[in-house]
């Protein structure tokens, strides 16, 4: 009898303790990023990652509490990390596509946004449409819903792909001449646009039927966690909380 007990009670505290750890481990949410992806995500001079996803991960911790730690990824292998539970959530601007589907499960969007092409001031570039880019050459994000429309598009139109681990050093040879134009994010490059380069470059324009939306993605087997921070997107963007954000770092509606 006596043994009997205390296999209950050995079991009992062994079924606390491990209550007690699934507790912590809810207490904090690991969040994947790149940071070098401004507006969205940044490293700052001292080291900071910062930006509209980082302060999107943030408000959507707060709505969970639940404390965020920011986990630094380089882009090609975000998603890897994830499922090597590196982290337990992606935001970083990752489009939602039909093959991304198969390896992470997506949360429904928290912004949406065209491609849109850049180039040079001088450039007699006046056109997004495919044969415009023909004998030109076109750089990218390798990785990116952009990479691919670059080679599968402007590639078979004619046009040279150019891809690059991050979309500083696209941008980077664009300045420097060793482009002709860059496609990327319609808010990333308006943004460079106004903050540094609009002596350099200019705006082209969106590349028609090119309007993604980016979500937020978790291991395929995380059901529960998507589920709720679906709840906690719902929440910031009718609490207000979703346009004090936006207002930081755009003049225009991005939901």
């Amino acid at each position: 009898m006596q043994i009997s007990r205390w296999i209950i009670s050995a079991a009992s505290a062994a079924m606390l303790a491990a209550g007690a750890l699934s507790a912590q481990a809810q207490e904090k949410l690991k969040i994947g990023t790149e940071g070098a992806y401004p507006p969205f995500n940044t490293i700052t001079s001292d080291g900071k990652v910062v930006g509209f996803d980082i302060d999107i991960a943030d408000a959507l911790c707060a709505q969970m509490k639940v404390e965020c730690e920011i986990v630094t990824q380089d882009w090609d292998g975000i998603i890897p990390a994830l499922q090597a539970k590196k982290f337990d959530a992606i935001i970083a601007s990752m489009s939602i596509t039909e093959e991304r589907k198969k390896q992470v499960s997506f949360t429904n969007k928290y912004y949406t946004t065209p491609l849109s092409l850049v180039a040079p001031k001088d450039s007699d570039l006046t056109s997004t449409e495919p044969a415009a880019l023909a004998g030109k050459t076109v750089g990218a994000q390798a990785s990116t819903t952009q990479a691919t429309y670059a080679q599968d598009v402007y590639g078979k139109a004619g046009a040279e792909a150019k891809l690059y681990p991050t979309q500083e050093e696209a941008i980077t040879d664009l300045q420097n001449g060793r482009l002709d134009a860059v496609i990327s994010d319609k808010f990333v490059l308006t943004d460079w646009l106004k903050k540094s380069s609009e002596d350099c470059c200019k705006l082209v324009g969106d590349v028609k039927g090119t309007e993604t939306e980016a979500g937020i993605a978790v291991r395929l087997e995380d059901t529960a966690l998507r589920d709720k921070l679906n709840a906690a997107i719902d929440a910031i963007v009718a609490d207000g909380t979703y346009k004090k954000i936006q207002a930081k770092y755009f003049d225009f509606d991005i939901y």
